[in-house]
């Protein structure tokens, strides 16, 4: 098959000495299985996508940068038949933090959290008051890489309330709690391929910090999950992202129970390299969903109204 593997015009400032590259490793793997592969940029309107036999997003970490341009990119690909891995209907849905409220209303368990919508003031007090933490975490609801995320104490709120409604002036946002399990207990994030559990690893932040993103200095260890987290894990799958290449289930336990972070079905890394047969698996996955997806893509199930 000829692949391609899409990725972003500059991935520096989420490299790491800690982790391998990721996209390099894959291309590497794939072409070793017989595989042609291409690494292409998302963005480089010179792309002629139908040549492929299977276009798979890897490391498009500039969307959230470019999201109507992004949005512009699904719509062209939709328009023109060419089938996406993930599928262009899983991607909309999935690009918006607002899912986590639906997933949330459809029962899943997810960390605490209020919306803030776009054009609106940031009122610190009343998140803190109705969150019932000193410790608040604000994040736009499109984005990735930890990009304008704040970590606040009820001081610092309120001297950056004037640079986050600003930020609110472009965008909407989410707020939730800070939770001490990510420091103590880790954060565990479940990798699926082909909808299937492939491997697990356990991520703490740097002492300090509350971001466990390797390239901020967090630790990784592959690490078996727990029965009940792994349990919960797939019934979100099976839910929310059965026919997906690719998927990663990001949460943290609290008070025994698992709590939902993000479902990440864009970009994730996936941590290949950490999990004997994984590359394997990827493979198997990519080929078997290649042949379906040119039969015609269905919308995702929770997507509602097209962004």
């Amino acid at each position: 098959m000829h692949l391609a593997l899409v990725t972003c015009a500059s991935k520096a400032q989420y490299a790491a000495d800690t982790v391998e590259d990721e996209d390099v490793l894959l291309e590497r793997d794939l072409r070793a299985r017989g595989h042609q592969v291409s690494v292409v940029v998302w963005s480089d309107e010179t792309v002629a996508w139908g040549q492929y036999d299977a276009v798979v997003l890897k490391s498009p970490w500039d969307y959230f940068d470019r999201v109507a341009e992004f949005y512009q990119w699904l719509n062209r690909l939709e328009a023109e038949g060419i089938p996406l891995l993930n599928p262009v209907a899983t991607v909309r849905w999935n690009a918006d933090k607002r899912y986590l409220l639906e997933m949330q209303e459809a029962g899943v368990p997810i960390v605490p959290t209020r919306w803030l919508a776009r054009g609106t003031q940031f009122q610190p007090a009343a998140l803190f008051a109705g969150l019932q933490t000193e410790q608040l975490i604000v994040k736009p609801a499109v984005s990735g890489g930890a990009k304008n995320t704040f970590s606040l104490t009820p001081a610092q709120a309120a001297e950056q309330a004037a640079q986050i409604t600003a930020l609110l002036a472009d965008g909407d946002f989410l707020a939730q709690p800070f939770l001490p399990e990510i420091q103590t207990g880790g954060e565990w994030s479940l990798v699926y391929l082909g909808g299937s559990f492939s491997h697990c690893v356990l991520k703490l932040p740097k002492s300090g910090d509350f971001r466990v993103q390797h390239y901020l200095g967090g630790s990784i260890a592959p690490t078996p999950p727990p029965a009940a987290v792994q349990q919960a894990a797939d019934a979100i799958m099976q839910r929310f992202a059965a026919g997906c290449l690719y998927a990663r289930v990001d949460g943290v336990v609290v008070n025994g129970e698992f709590l939902l972070m993000e479902l990440e079905l864009i970009e994730p890394f996936l941590y290949l390299d950490s999990a004997p047969g994984s590359w394997a698996r990827y493979e198997q996955a990519l080929v078997e969903l290649a042949a379906k997806s040119h039969s015609p893509q269905i919308p995702h199930p929770h997507s509602g109204t097209a962004r």
